[in-house]
């Protein structure tokens, strides 16, 4: 089973789900901590804020908005894994879902963005598998380079929204009409693999090619463009990176080779297994790891730790220090965003009962 296959089957694994727990403060010196915002929820992942909003997103495709007070249903799209899910500055929620089902096939209704609207069935805004079918990722390693498995959306200011593309190894920029560009594609990177894969897998320390795996998009307090990285089969930990992207990029390249050349620049290096990113006050990132210790740990039925990580922006356009939040109080943590008073939340875990919590830092 290739890479593409891998992620997008975490929403069939039906492996025991673990309850988010709070927890105590994370080492370091700072105090953190789990405050529940909406509780009882079915593998809540996505998540956004507007004005005194917070909006999420569950399994069976339907996107929630509380305001701590009362709790409305802003539509359902598709489900079987929870949509990621953004909202713009005029209140418009986009809900996204993934592709590529057991066979590599996209489900009906997979690999697309919707807008959805109160009340009412929720506008398709482009199909994003039709428009990979027509742009092939030039370098693919495993399964078909059309393939697609849309897997995180930020919405832009202007009125497009952008869609990073964990099969494609891609980020797209969707208009209103429907049109999309590819804004820029995220080459592999060469790494080693690591102790305990198996008889079936080559030598650890043997030298790998690895997908990108783009998993998750936002802008940064900057202005720029950032997505981040899985990184595919071996999972090899400490290999994900985040890009930086100048905003109105078109077919930039993300290379882990030449990382400060060009319009896509590496911004940070040293995470494992991300699955979300948020722009937050002062500079920062939040940045979510689904396991601390790679997906492949997770699939592979170890116990499994998320992480949520506050990066501090350093000199010269790149990373500087990461500060780890609620550290060992989280499973299978999906989705992170910031308030506009940057208040910070976080979802999880993507299986069974979970919750939406408001972060302590």
């Amino acid at each position: 089973m290739g890479v593409r296959t891998r992620i997008a089957a975490l929403a069939a694994l039906a492996l025991t789900a673990s309850v988010l727990v709070a927890g105590q403060a994370d080492a370091g010196g700072h105090s953190s901590g789990l405050k529940p915002v909406v509780t009882g929820l079915d593998g809540p992942r996505g998540v956004s804020t507007y004005k005194n909003q917070v909006i999420y997103s569950v399994t069976d495709g339907s996107v929630y908005a509380t305001d701590g007070h009362k709790t409305w249903k802003l539509g359902q799209v598709p489900g079987g894994f929870a949509p990621a899910i953004d909202t713009d500055k005029w209140g418009r929620t986009y809900a996204l879902t993934g592709g590529g089902g057991p066979e590599g096939d996209t489900p009906p209704g997979g690999a697309t963005l919707y807008r959805v609207r109160p009340g009412k069935t929720p506008v398709v805004v482009a199909d994003i598998a039709k428009y990979q079918a027509t742009d092939p990722d030039p370098y693919n390693q495993a399964d078909s380079p059309t393939e697609s498995n849309p897997f995180g959306v930020a919405a832009l200011r202007d009125g497009t929204v952008l869609v990073s593309d964990a099969a494609n190894n891609d980020l797209l920029r969707v208009w209103p009409n429907g049109l999309i560009r590819t804004v820029a594609r995220l080459k592999p990177r060469t790494v080693k693999v690591p102790d305990g894969l198996g008889d079936e897998a080559p030598p650890a320390g043997s030298p790998f090619v690895a997908e990108a795996v783009a998993t998750s998009v936002t802008v940064g307090p900057d202005g720029y463009w950032y997505v981040g990285e899985l990184r595919g089969f071996p999972a090899t930990p400490g290999t994900s990176e985040i890009w930086r992207i100048r905003p109105g990029s078109v077919g930039a390249v993300c290379d882990p080779v030449k990382p400060w050349k060009g319009s896509c620049t590496r911004y940070a290096d040293g995470y494992t297994s991300i699955v979300d990113l948020a722009g937050g006050p002062h500079g920062t990132l939040a940045v979510v790891e689904l396991d601390t210790a790679s997906w492949l740990a997770f699939e592979s039925g170890g116990p499994t730790v998320g992480a949520l990580f506050l990066q501090y922006p350093g000199r010269h356009h790149q990373a500087g220090y990461k500060r780890e939040l609620v550290r060992g109080q989280l499973n299978l943590p999906g989705g992170t965003a910031f308030d506009r008073w940057g208040g910070l939340y976080v979802a999880g875990p993507v299986f069974g009962p979970g919750a939406v919590y408001k972060v302590r830092y």
